[in-house]
């Protein structure tokens, strides 16, 4: 059967053609919409520009074929066989291509959007600029094969082999590649946002100003991967292997890397803020400066000696201790959280960045602890941690204290970073003024007075992320479960003036807890060749 004998077939109504031997048959632009062509030949035929939408093509041979521009859409090309075929332009939405071979094919600017090509071979295929929105690629082979500017988004390609593949300028944006191939992979200025790479091998791949934003890369390998200027904020990296990987001037702001492996790593000018900076691995890591900024505009640059280094990427987050000598509850619980959401509305936009506190509940008391980003940020975190507390009044009033010493010019002389004091000051000055004119708001105070845990002793510390400690106010009656004769005594006792007081820390003790702040070689940098190396980056 020949081409005219299919097409005059087909006209009269005719839709079984399987089996059919068209080997070199010219068939352009004829219309065999939803046609039988099941282990049909048409190896070397010209089928450009023809209508196969909805056709049963499923184990057929289509070697060297030209479907230049056809229409495929639908079609069942499962286990059907279309290496070097030219697939240029053709319309292969919602084709049914598993297991079919496409081994060095010419699909550039193909149109294979929610098309099945699982565990298909595309080894060696060109699909420049070709549109796979939400395709399933689920183990389908496409090692080596060009996907310059293709756009995957949403597609699924878990488990594929990209090995070597050309992906630079694709869009890959929420596409899932977990357990993916990908190494030695060009995905350079490739946009990844979003995207799910759990576990994938990236070893050695070119990633070079591509978008990771909010990408999963957790478990992936990325040892000795190009990552110089990778925009992989708050990106997820807990235990990612970055061996031997350059990061040189990436942005790693607010991102996640517990359990992360940066040894031999390069993380020059790296930008950082938010990032919790402990539980990484870092042996052999090269870093002559950081950016802190939290905007990565280089406004906060950090110098980094090696020895430094060591101990930079080993720190932990500032914390505020806040404990409550009761067990929590849950009208407790209910209230502290409509509270600290009014608080954080109120004022913690423009004084700090004031996060839900971790808790811990024992049997007999509360811990909250909060991390900061910055050391300099404790004071504030404390002043507004406290405020749903009976206790604040007098934290308050410690913490001021602190503020005036920390104005002395004795204070300025005593500590190395005297720099950092109106960073402090300013911020806890404005506070304090705001709150002596608006304090909690009324529906706040309404909601804390239905639970006895706001009236029970407190004990605010602060921690330092090189772990000094300084206690800010102490309840003299923390620990103290008293009987009801007891606590009538001890109500009574401090009225006395002798109980009226609770001091804070001292003089000496805020000197000794401000040197444990950055040094002055972790405050912006004045380093010449820093500042050189910032102006050309």
């Amino acid at each position: 059967m020949n081409a005219e004998e299919i097409i005059k077939q087909y006209a009269t109504g005719e839709r079984n053609f399987a089996a059919v031997n068209l080997t070199e048959a010219n068939l352009s632009g004829a219309n065999l919409s939803k046609a039988n062509l099941s282990r049909a030949n048409l190896s070397v035929a010209n089928l450009s520009g023809s209508n196969f939408s909805e056709a049963n093509l499923s184990k057929a041979k289509l070697n060297v074929t030209k479907l230049s521009g056809a229409n495929l859409s639908k079609a069942n090309l499962s286990e059907a066989i279309l290496n070097v075929a030219n697939l240029t332009l053709a319309d292969l939405s919602r084709t049914e291509l598993r297991q079919a071979s496409l081994v060095r094919a010419e699909m550039a600017r193909a149109d294979l959007s929610y098309a099945n090509l699982s565990y298909a071979n595309l080894s060696g295929a060109d699909l420049k600029d070709a549109k796979l929105r939400n395709a399933n690629l689920n183990h389908t082979n496409l090692s080596r094969a060009d996907l310059k500017w293709a756009v995957f988004t949403a597609a699924n390609l878990a488990q594929a082999n990209l090995h070597g593949t050309d992906l630079s300028s694709a869009d890959l944006s929420r596409a899932d590649l977990s357990n993916t191939e990908l190494r030695q992979a060009n995905l350079s200025r490739a946009n990844l946002s979003g995207a799910n790479l759990s576990g994938a091998n990236l070893r050695w791949a070119d990633l070079s100003g591509a978008d990771l934003s909010w990408a999963d890369l957790s478990g992936a390998r990325l040892s000795g991967a190009n990552l110089t200027g990778v925009n992989l904020s708050n990106a997820n990296l807990l235990g990612t292997i970055l061996v031997h990987a350059d990061l040189t001037r990436a942005s790693l702001i607010g991102v996640d890397w517990t359990g992360a492996d940066l040894s031999g790593a390069t993380l020059t000018g790296a930008k950082l803020y938010g990032v919790l900076r402990f539980g990484v691995k870092t042996e052999g890591a090269l870093c002559e400066w950081i950016d802190l900024s939290p905007n990565g505009d280089q406004s906060d640059i950090v110098a980094l000696t090696a020895e430094r280094a060591k101990t930079f990427f080993h720190e932990k987050p500032p914390t505020v201790h806040l404990t409550i000598d009761m067990k929590f509850d849950v009208d407790a619980h209910s209230a502290l959280a409509a509270t600290y959401c009014q608080i954080a509305r109120h004022y913690g936009v423009e004084a700090v960045a004031f996060n839900p506190p971790n808790i811990r509940v024992g049997q007999r008391r509360t811990t909250f602890t909060f991390e900061m980003q910055q050391d300099a940020a404790l004071f504030l975190a404390a002043l507004l941690a406290v405020l749903p507390f009976q206790d604040a009044a007098q934290t308050q009033e410690n913490l001021f204290e602190l503020v005036t010493m920390l104005e002395s010019e004795a204070l300025a002389q005593a500590i190395a970073q005297p720099a950092l004091i109106p960073q402090i000051v300013g911020p806890l000055r404005s506070l304090q003024q705001r709150l002596r004119h608006e304090g909690l708001p009324p529906a706040c105070r309404l909601l804390l007075k239905q639970s006895a845990f706001f009236d029970a002793p407190t004990v605010s510390k602060l921690v330092t992320s090189n772990n000094q400690t300084l206690t800010l106010f102490s309840h003299p009656h923390f620990g103290r479960h008293l009987t009801a004769e007891s606590a009538a005594e001890a109500t009574l006792a401090e009225f006395q003036p002798e109980h009226q007081a609770h001091p804070g820390p001292g003089f000496g003790e805020l000197v000794n807890f401000m040197q444990s702040f950055p040094t002055a070689e972790m405050v912006v940098s004045k380093s010449p060749e820093v500042s050189r190396q910032a102006s050309l980056s």
